[in-house]
């Protein structure tokens, strides 16, 4: 039975979820995340659910973990002391970045600063052309040379990439080696290994990242396995990455940068898992927790993916104002707004939250461990929608006077009372979300009143509602589990990994050998990351290149068949691009010939297909256990809200708004506008009623 018992684990910004699956049945816990030792929090959700389940650690046959820790080290620029080492003249790639402003008009207008200043940036006499062939050879002195003269500088970790090491990786093998030779306790990341990818500055940018967190990384997943290892849980222990799936933790820790995003990854793997058993093809995954708010579209059950996403943007959350990662990730827009995110009054007497938080050291002035600022959970505690007794399943006594006093403080310079002062703090923070999804709905050309939405975190049940208002979506979906979805996510996730490669083609000049020994080498390694992880499954390959006209600046990912792969055709090729370019843009561009810049496979497990949801009982009204204030935003007043308790709730029982559906992990909070009905699998579907 042992290999029946998984554990998922996520750790975020305020609390760390922890889930333990023993056959069809869970049991999870959140507890406040340890930021000093963050497996310490792990250790006690563990002990807390092998507790209620009956069992020991040691029953335990698979730990699947999940963290933010990776993005809020790039974020809080917390990483280690790093270098870069590059093709000399390209020591300011990173700096420069690219031509494109991200704010055309604003002629004050501040780039994000580069990971690495300019002195932790050396350059070596090398170089390589962009069909790969040397063009000046590097001296192996040469290297032994810088690597003495930033020995006494005590870097932690060395990023190298060099120009066009994508397709020939010699020269950076070679500063791996003497680097290994001369400073033998300091990590190396390769840009050839990390993103074997076209343009060098998110390459470069991505290699400097994975090295800048990979100390701390690996340092925390020794000492995890060790701390897990005392507990006498032996079990294989596994990694979300932030494409959707699994990875082995040696695999983690040599390449730190792919869990930036795991958390939410998994989030987006539990909410396409629910779209899938309630047969729906347009879902907007909203996923708020104590730190951040993550917005992700899935369409036909699948996360919408990307090969180039941004970290921490800065600018309104447009395009360009972030960190480019370029890995494979699923894509989704990502703010500092969760129940800890602090507020304040700015010089334009407006009220402005996040992305400062909280965290969970000291935490929201009502937690009553020293913070007395006012967070969003103060201003969810005051206008009624969090019971103070029973907050975390009453693991954590929330204080309103602490929270009052806050949001007073907050209020004073606008002479607004508290409940004010809350109702314009929440009113900021939903907008901040609801704007964010705008915005990435229209950069992937969406309409979301045709979307559902998928709310799960501790804090999105409480804001999805207003969301729904203001976004105009129709229905709303809060499933069993909503609390700590993402870690319910990665229970639900396949082992995978994708291989990419930039080797740049045009269709005119298409070599079938070329391509047939390309993507099967692709496969190979593909698929044997995921041998690390599981040596007997059947693995898929999924095939896929980018491709645009000769002349464009980006690409559109075309899908392959396996028959593609074994025997590619260039009008086979031809015929797809045009396809889907039609889809995206309309028309096809005539007489232009068409290139592939990028190639990818993905191996995969098979994921396990969610059971057909039952019928719905006859509605029938659920039992109201109490009655409480509660404020109601789009009425711009205190209403007086049912409670009903979660557990209580059999399917086809509905509750009209106001109300509240609580349970341990979450509170669901249902306006007046809208109405809920509990469904066979213990989701709560809210829609709008109908006048």
């Amino acid at each position: 039975m042992q290999h029946h018992i998984r554990l998922g684990v996520d750790i975020g910004g305020t609390f760390t979820d922890v889930v333990l699956e023993v056959g069809g049945t869970q049991q999870s816990t959140k507890v406040l995340t340890t930021y000093a030792a963050p497996e310490d929090a792990i250790i006690e959700g563990m002990h807390q659910v092998c507790k209620r389940a009956g069992i020991v650690p040691a029953q335990i046959g698979q730990i699947i973990h999940g963290t933010t820790l990776a993005t809020n080290a790039l974020i809080e620029r917390r990483g280690a002391r790093t270098a870069l080492i590059t093709t000399e003249g390209f020591r300011d790639v990173i700096e420069m970045r690219t031509e494109s402003r991200f704010e055309q008009y604003d002629l004050n207008l501040q780039l994000p600063e580069p990971l690495l200043p300019r002195q932790h940036r050396f350059t070596l006499s090398e170089r390589v052309d962009a069909q790969g062939n040397v063009l000046i050879p590097l001296d192996r002195g040469a290297v032994a040379a810088l690597a003495d003269q930033i020995a006494p500088m005590g870097f932690d970790s060395i990023a190298v990439g060099l120009i066009h090491a994508y397709l020939n990786d010699a020269h950076e093998r070679m500063i791996r080696d003497v680097l290994a030779e001369k400073l033998p306790g300091v990590m190396v990341s390769l840009s050839s290994e990390v993103s074997p990818q076209m343009r060098e500055y998110e390459r470069f940018n991505t290699t400097v990242a994975n090295a800048y967190i990979k100390p701390l990384m690996k340092s925390y997943l020794g000492r995890l396995k060790g701390r897990l290892a005392d507990e006498g849980t032996m079990c294989p222990i596994f990694l979300m990455h932030s494409g959707g799936g699994i990875i082995s933790l040696e695999s983690a820790a040599d390449f730190p940068v792919r869990l930036v995003e795991s958390g939410p990854a998994g989030g987006a793997v539990f909410a396409a898992d629910i779209a899938a058993r309630h047969g729906l093809d347009k879902v907007l995954s909203f996923d708020m927790g104590g730190t951040t708010a993550k917005i992700c579209l899935i369409k036909n059950q699948t996360p919408k993916t990307a090969r180039v996403f941004e970290v921490a943007r800065t600018y309104r959350f447009k395009k360009g104002s972030g960190m480019p990662i370029s890995i494979p990730v699923i894509d989704m827009v990502e703010i500092g707004a969760g129940g800890g995110s602090l507020a304040h009054v700015d010089t334009m007497r407006q009220i402005r939250v996040g992305p400062e938080s909280a965290g969970s050291e000291p935490g929201p002035a009502c937690y009553g461990r020293g913070g007395d600022r006012p967070a969003v959970t103060d201003a969810d505690l005051t206008l009624g929608k969090l019971d103070p007794d029973h907050f975390a399943g009453g693991s954590i006594p929330l204080h309103p006077d602490a929270a009052t006093d806050a949001l007073t403080t907050l209020g004073a310079p606008l002479d607004m009372d508290a409940v004010t002062a809350a109702y314009g703090l929440a009113e900021v923070v939903d907008e901040n979300m609801a704007n964010a999804a705008r915005v990435h709905a229209v950069e992937n050309g969406e309409d979301l009143a045709d979307y559902t939405m998928i709310a799960f975190g501790g804090a999105a049940p409480l804001h999805a509602g207003r969301l729904c208002e203001k976004l105009g979506i129709n229905r709303l979906l809060v499933p069993t589990g909503a609390g700590v979805g993402s870690a319910i996510g990665f229970l639900r996730a396949p082992f995978s990994f994708e291989a990419t490669r930039s080797v740049y083609m045009k269709l005119s000049d298409f070599a079938p050998d070329v391509v047939k020994t390309l993507l099967a080498d692709l496969a190979a390694e593909a698929t044997g990351f995921v041998r690390t992880c599981d040596a007997t499954a059947a693995i898929q390959a999924e095939y896929k290149v980018y491709m645009r006209y000769t002349g464009q600046g980006w690409e559109i990912p075309i899908s392959l068949s396996a028959d593609d792969a074994r025997d590619p055709d260039a009008a086979r090729f031809q015929a797809l691009f045009e396809a889907d370019y039609t889809t995206l843009f309309g028309r096809t561009v005539a007489g232009m010939d068409i290139e592939i810049t990028v190639w990818a496979v993905n191996a995969t497990t098979e994921a396990a297909k969610p059971a057909a949801l039952a019928d719905t009982p006859d509605a029938s009204d659920a039992t109201v256990a109490a009655r409480r204030d509660l404020f109601d935003p789009a009425l711009g007043t205190m209403t007086q809200a049912a409670v009903v308790a979660r557990a209580s709730l059999t399917a086809g029982q509905t509750i009209t708004g106001p109300a509240l559906i609580t349970e341990d992990e979450t509170t669901i909070v249902i306006p007046a506008s809208r109405t809920a009905i509990a469904r066979p699998d213990g989701t709560i579907d809210i829609t709008e009623v109908k006048p």
